[in-house]
């Protein structure tokens, strides 16, 4: 170890302990059940920013001045966070991981390839490397790619939330179940990733470089959003699965060449659903709906979409509001949200939306409208509108 002494400090005191915690989080979401796949990708993240970690809380103890032959540990992976973050959202969305997810891991794969080839060279030659053409040419790329990885796979990510609200509304009642939040917030973990480095990039730049110390808050920030992933996560890992795409191709065709009267059938659809009452089903989904009426899912979407101008489930939950409306004519003193659960509704924020699309008032609004004589309710097609709308 020569003269060197090992110091351990605040630093790595804390970034050895976010390392540690990040280790666990991991090990117990690829323990866990639930959307499996999914969880282990982010245990697999979550190991991918521990080792970002890694060579900050050893250089801040000192490990590299006792042992130069630590140079180019090969542990710090940073072209996998955007990947693996990609990877974990999409397959929230649908239950598998993208086919492509090979391909996307082929750039970490060669930046592990080549920090292990260095860490194997002699180690004066190591020092060499590290101290001329890795410091001035190969490191100022790698931090290039992984800014334009993260960038990419944050448009990416939000490609992915889009699909997956537009497949909800189509195809579940009770889609806030699915959306939720928590894939927002991943994304919202890869664009703040992104902010994060940028923002150390250009201090480095204006500078002229920043050294180790200065980047502190860039790594104590990166741990604990991985924190908070892991959390999140762990929170998570029951979260349901979205529904698949459910039209098949040929399916799809066969539907188009019949081309009916979309305003016919979606009438009849919607005659035989307000006979039903089926919508009073919190989880009924596009799928169930199909089955009762003896129909595929296919011509189902296209009925409400094309026949009643709006997706399934501003359909289902303009019925519910309706249905709520006019209890309240009947009992204007009820509590709303017995009313709202007792009419298929979930959650009070699913109401709150669905009522306010539906009649463009929010449900206490209505109730005191209600005992108002000169009051007169939305117009009937208020909820095609609000459909419209949401789908255009």
């Amino acid at each position: 170890m020569g003269e060197s002494e090992l110091h351990l400090g605040w630093r790595t005191a804390l970034l050895g302990a976010t390392i540690l915690q990040l280790l666990a989080l991991a090990v117990t979401l690829a323990a866990s059940d639930g959307v499996r796949v999914a969880n282990r990708l982010l245990a697999a993240l979550l190991i991918v920013i521990a080792g970002m970690l890694i060579p900050y809380a050893i250089g801040f103890a000192g490990f590299y001045d006792a042992w130069r032959g630590l140079t180019f540990l090969p542990v710090a992976i940073s072209l996998a966070i955007g990947p693996l973050l990609w990877a974990y959202a999409s397959t929230l969305d649908d239950g598998r991981p993208p086919r492509s997810l090979r391909r996307h891991l082929v750039p970490p794969a060669i930046q592990f390839a080549y920090s292990t080839g260095c860490f194997l060279l002699p180690l004066d030659a190591k020092w060499d490397w590290y101290t001329g053409g890795h410091r001035d040419w190969i490191d100022p790329v790698f931090e290039v790619a992984t800014l334009i990885s993260l960038a990419g796979y944050t448009w990416a990510a939000a490609d992915v939330l889009r699909r997956r609200d537009d497949r909800l509304a189509q195809a579940r009642s009770d889609d806030h179940r699915f959306a939720a939040g928590w894939l927002k917030a991943v994304w919202a973990a890869l664009a703040l990733g992104l902010a994060l480095s940028l923002g150390f990039s250009a201090w480095s730049w204006l500078t002229g470089g920043i050294d180790f110390f200065q980047q502190t808050g860039l790594y104590l920030g990166l741990g604990l959003l991985g924190l908070w992933l892991g959390v999140g996560g762990w929170r998570h890992a029951g979260l349901p699965q979205a529904i698949p795409a459910e039209v098949e191709p040929d399916e799809q065709r066969t539907i188009e060449r019949t081309a009916p009267d979309w305003t016919a059938v979606g009438a009849e659809v919607e005659r035989r659903v307000r006979q039903g009452r089926w919508w009073r089903e919190p989880e009924l989904s596009l799928a169930d709906l199909a089955r009762r009426l003896g129909t595929n899912t296919g011509r189902l979407s296209r009925a409400i979409n094309l026949g009643l101008g709006v997706n399934f489930s501003v359909f289902i939950n303009g019925l519910r509001a309706e249905a709520v409306a006019e209890a309240l004519r009947d009992r204007p003193a009820a509590d709303l949200l017995d009313l709202a659960f007792e009419m298929g509704f979930a959650s009070k924020a699913s109401f709150n939306r669905a009522f306010r699309a539906r009649f463009g008032l929010s449900p206490s609004e209505w109730r005191r409208g209600v005992s108002d004589s000169d009051y007169s309710s939305a117009a009937p097609d208020l909820r095609r509108d609000a459909g419209a709308q949401a789908t255009g």
